[in-house]
């Protein structure tokens, strides 16, 4: 499948422009109306429902062990080094862009019960009150998906149906979406801003052709 560079383009540029927003004070209205009519509608049956359902974005607990054991499967098969590629790929990526993004933007979370709490590069937060943006939730949920439905067609020697394109990459993360924002863990902003980034990494990691890190390693001949 052919994957074409102007819609990386323009995740980048949207991610740019949607960080300057920010950081000049725009759409903080918007993501503090939104997080008050959260934290308004939050009877206990469905706040707890919708933190269950967050966990589909926990990279270390839940996504990352999966990637692992669908890596090892594929590694037990093809005997090859190259199948770790993706997992590879996906940690490095991640652990170079959000988080070192999500310290320098200094960014507190809508539980934050400090002054100014929508604003970028915010003084009364620090540590881990201010690593809200981009959220890490959507942006590794996007890419760890990714990987997961690309490790299940190597797998499967095929690729996915689109039913189960659509259950592997767009259901979850669509779910992470709404909990992260309904649950105050991230403003909505910060939300998108993980989906454009994540899905930005995501599609450099579908660049390497599947034939190449999926296929079996060449094997000796047996002796005559």
């Amino acid at each position: 499948m052919k994957i074409r560079w102007w819609l990386d383009v323009v995740l980048v540029a949207a991610f740019v422009a949607l960080t300057a927003a920010l950081i000049n004070g725009h759409l903080l209205g918007f993501d503090e109306r939104v997080a008050d009519w959260a934290f308004a509608h939050q009877p206990a049956p469905l706040y707890w429902t919708a933190r269950v359902f967050n966990y589909l974005g926990q990279g270390g607990q839940v996504l990352m062990p999966v990637v692992l054991i669908l890596t090892g499967l594929l590694v037990y098969r093809t005997r090859s080094w190259r199948s770790v590629i993706p997992f590879a790929a996906g940690f490095v990526l991640t652990y170079l862009t959000i988080g070192p993004l999500k310290i320098w933007a200094d960014r507190a979370a809508p539980r934050f019960t400090g002054p100014d709490k929508a604003i970028m590069f915010n003084p009364a937060a620090s540590g881990t009150e201010a690593m809200s943006y981009p959220s890490g939730h959507m942006g590794n949920s996007m890419v760890w998906y990714a990987v997961i439905a690309l490790l299940l067609a190597a797998l499967a020697g095929r690729q996915l149906k689109r039913w189960e394109w659509i259950a592997v990459r767009v259901v979850p993360v669509s779910i992470l979406f709404c909990t992260t924002i309904y649950t105050g863990f991230h403003w909505v902003t910060d939300s998108v801003a993980g989906a454009l980034l994540g899905l930005f990494l995501a599609r450099l990691i579908e660049r390497v052709p599947i034939e190449w890190w999926s296929r079996p390693s060449a094997r000796p001949a047996s002796p005559a």
